[in-house]
């Protein structure tokens, strides 16, 4: 073992055994290589000659003040002169004064250190311009002149390091979030600035309590008051200012309205008695409740930041180009120009560039972007994959499926930010009770001004000052958008996406939950135990007909025939008939393929039949079992004090022995999508609150019906609109993780308003009767505000720990 300092007063100890570099184990004969004068091991002449190079660039100070690993350094790295393509720098590069700038995205950039060394090292390549790496973020911005360098010369030094690099395709969202944030910061510094200035010159004025202090003394420093808290009002308080202008013209009052009214009276006021000598001046009232107001309001944003990251983290997860093989060759493409029925090539640890199914091989996936699932899935020859999840360990070939807004990908994103950008009922009511508080407020207001006029005019405005400062609904106002933002990211972070208008509110006040079987408690995958034909009927030729009546339907079921489907056999005129089975003609005969009723004549036996309405010619024998967790999540749900119920058009045996093996006591069986409604209604009437649980395929009825609905699929699911919730991942234990979360989010905003009225209960009348002077009245609206949001945010931090 030796010992190097990683840093100023501390010591890491660097195990032997390792490599220096990327931390992979070393081989039997491993390179090795004099770093500081310590003889160190490394995993392969890739790491060996990344880390030769940055001690000979003398930039081995990177080995000390790293906190983690580098990425290791792949020697037999891809070409990257698909870099040069003039189509995809002309769709990502922009041009600067001198050259072309682009941002990219690195994922082995994982502390300052790294980007310390990026900035260094590509600055040292011919014919860049600029280099700024950020290692929160990920990103590099790189300028670079074309006539001196091509852009894959820098990049291969970066590669050459073990920074691998592809296109940022979020650039947009994440420019306009960083832009939006800077603009942020430079106002409250600003202001920060300004409030501690003015309180600096403000306070002599206070201390002269027996007015020693001389007129051109008095006014000079009322002077610098008034410089300093001019730019705090009208470019601090430029958010406040312009909210109160729109409020105005949608002829509403709001929190901006009651802010703005009171930044700008105490600065005019101020401003009046700084030019005709009057006692008093405010402006340090002025300053201090537009610095402490817009401290609140970065932290309801940094809540907002948070729901909104999953979106930032899909836009980024989609590649900006792919490899498509074409003729037994390979070409680099820009992602646009991918078209279903191509066959894109995956490398081990790339993204996936579009929807389609794996050809000719077994991969792992990484689909934590899309489901919330930290656990890689295991993808066979044939099973689809997505856009966005990154194939592990061993490439990939793909025949696409689906492109651009068409992805699974692009509707979750989409259904992300529609869950964002709805305003629920409830935050709608807070408004109008924050319009009416404000409109009443400026009438108590009046009567204050009035009331101390007559008694002490000199303090009248002081009051009135403090009494508006102090009873800004702001609190109000942040209550509600604080805890739902807070509460939408943890539910994206546990691939959960609130669809329905005020989904989360109903979803905390549901009595009893209503399950579907197939595809939902039961196996997505139903497997087929027996065949047995009739009437001199093969078991080929009963499954092919089978396989062409199933082959454009997406129920579960039609994925257990899917292998036996023949090209030359095809189905015409296939119609679904909910709760029953499909019909359609096949061969100049129509078939039909559901339970026994439906298919073949009377009884039923819960099995699966094939016929043409009046003789069967084959019987299927099903078996499903329950999902992994789906025991689990019923105990879960138990524990939450629910009612659960079973309702499904399989048989009556297939029913009940599903019902034994997961403890339900109320289970139906062959329930038509109508009847499931009834039952739903019938519960209803009973005063219960219900939720369904379907797999988004056959049961809109009772989707739409139910008080709350929840569609559990692998695709499907994203495209159902009558669904209030939508699973990214059929893994069932998000439910019950979503209902704690719902009940956890009302719990909080009553907290958040219990709080927001009782402090506007208490501080008003203080106000009113002059016990708080306006910059105290600032400081105690703003952690009014602060209480609220922290209080938001720890929805977020008690739900960051889901079962993944």
């Amino acid at each position: 073992m030796n010992t190097i300092a990683a840093g100023v007063g501390d010591a890491r100890v660097v195990d032997a055994s390792l490599c220096f570099h990327c931390s992979e184990p070393l081989p039997a004969h491993a390179p090795r290589l004099s770093i500081e004068g310590v003889e160190r091991g490394f995993c392969c002449d890739g790491c060996a000659a990344a880390a030769q190079w940055i001690r000979d660039a003398r930039l081995d100070d990177y080995y000390k003040l790293r906190t983690t690993h580098a990425g290791r350094v792949d020697p037999n790295a891809d070409d990257l002169s698909c870099w040069d393509r003039e189509d995809i720098l002309a769709a990502h590069a922009r041009a600067i004064p001198g050259g072309r700038e682009l941002v990219l995205l690195t994922d082995g950039m994982r502390c300052a250190a790294c980007a310390w060394l990026i900035d260094r090292a590509l600055r040292r390549e011919p014919g860049v311009l600029e280099v700024s790496a950020n290692a929160v973020t990920g990103r590099i911005r790189l300028a670079w002149d074309p006539t001196r360098t091509s852009l894959s010369k820098p990049l291969r030094r970066l590669l050459s390091l073990g920074y691998r690099p592809w296109l940022a395709t979020g650039v947009d969202r994440e420019g306009a979030r960083v832009a939006e944030r800077n603009r942020a910061l430079l106002r409250l510094g600003i202001a920060g600035l300004g409030a501690v200035q003015a309180m600096m010159f403000t306070e002599a004025l206070y201390l002269d309590t027996e007015g020693a202090m001389s007129i051109p003394m008095r006014d000079f420093l009322r002077w610098v008051a008034f410089l300093i808290a001019t730019p705090v009002v009208f470019y601090s308080g430029w958010p406040f200012l312009a909210g109160c202008a729109r409020e105005l013209r949608e002829r509403r009052l709001g929190a901006d309205t009651l802010v703005a009214t009171s930044v700008l009276l105490a600065y005019f006021a101020s401003l009046y008695a700084t030019l005709v000598g009057a006692p008093h001046v405010w402006y340090d009232a002025a300053v201090m409740f537009v610095f402490l107001l817009l401290g609140a309001r970065m932290l309801e944003q940094r809540a907002r930041t948070a729901a909104s990251a999953r979106v930032d983290a899909l836009a980024r997860a989609r590649p900006a180009f792919a490899v498509r093989e074409r003729d037994g060759a390979r070409e680099t493409i820009p992602l646009e120009a991918l078209q279903a029925g191509d066959i894109a090539c995956v490398a081990a640890g790339e993204s996936v560039p579009a929807d389609g199914t794996l050809l000719g091989t077994e991969a792992w996936f990484e689909e934590s972007m899309l489901t919330g699932e930290s656990r890689p899935v295991h993808k066979r020859d044939g099973d689809a994959v997505f856009a966005g999840t990154a194939c592990r360990e061993v490439p990939a070939r793909v025949r696409v499926a689906a492109t651009g807004a068409a992805t699974r990908l692009s509707q979750l994103a989409a259904l992300v930010d529609r869950a964002q950008a709805h305003r629920p009922a409830i935050a709608a009511t807070a408004d109008r009770v924050a319009m009416v508080f404000v409109a009443v407020l400026l009438i108590v207001a009046a009567i204050v001004y009035v009331a101390w006029q007559a008694h002490a005019p000199e303090r009248a405005l002081d009051v009135v000052l403090a009494l508006l400062v102090i009873s800004c609904p702001c609190a109000l106002s942040l209550a509600i958008p604080a805890a739902l933002a807070a509460a939408n990211g943890a539910l994206a972070k546990m691939g959960v996406l609130p669809v329905g208008a005020d989904a989360l509110d109903r979803l905390a006040r549901i009595t009893d939950v209503v399950f579907d079987k197939t595809g939902t408690l039961g196996d997505a995958t139903p497997a087929l135990a027996s065949v047995e034909t009739f009437d001199g009927y093969t078991r080929d030729e009963a499954l092919r007909i089978a396989a062409a009546l199933e082959r454009d339907s997406r129920h579960p079921l039609a994925a257990m025939f899917a292998p036996f489907a023949h090209d030359a056999v095809s189905a015409r005129n296939v119609r679904s008939v909910p709760g029953q089975g499909v019909r359609g003609v096949v061969d100049g005969t129509e078939w039909r393929l559901g339970h026994a009723r439906f298919a073949a004549g009377p009884g039923d036996d819960g099995a699966l039949w094939l016929g043409d309405g009046h003789h069967a010619i084959a019987r299927f024998e099903v078996r499903e079992a329950p999902r992994a967790d789906a025991a689990a999540t019923l105990d879960a749900l138990r524990t939450q004090g629910l009612a659960l119920h079973l309702c499904s058009g399989d048989g009556q045996v297939a029913v009940d022995r599903f019902a034994h093996t997961l403890r339900l006591e109320e289970a139906h069986a062959r329930q038509t999508p109508e009847q499931k409604l009834a039952r739903v209604h019938a519960l209803q009437a009973r005063g219960r609150v219900v939720a369904m649980v379907g797999d988004g395929l056959n049961d809109a009825p009772v989707l739409a019906g139910a008080d709350v609905s929840i569609a559990v699929g692998d695709g499907a699911a994203l495209a159902q609109r009558a669904a209030d919730l939508v699973l990214a991942t059929p893994a069932l234990h998000r439910i019950p993780d979503a209902i704690a979360l719902a009940r956890d989010t009302r719990r909080i905003i009553r907290q958040n308003l219990a709080w927001a009225v009782g402090w506007n209960l208490v501080a008003l009348p203080i106000a009113a009767m002059g016990l708080v002077t306006p910059w105290i009245a600032a400081l105690g609206m703003a952690l009014s505000s602060l209480t609220v949001t922290l209080n938001a945010l720890r929805l977020g931090r008690r739900h960051d720990g889901v079962r993944a």
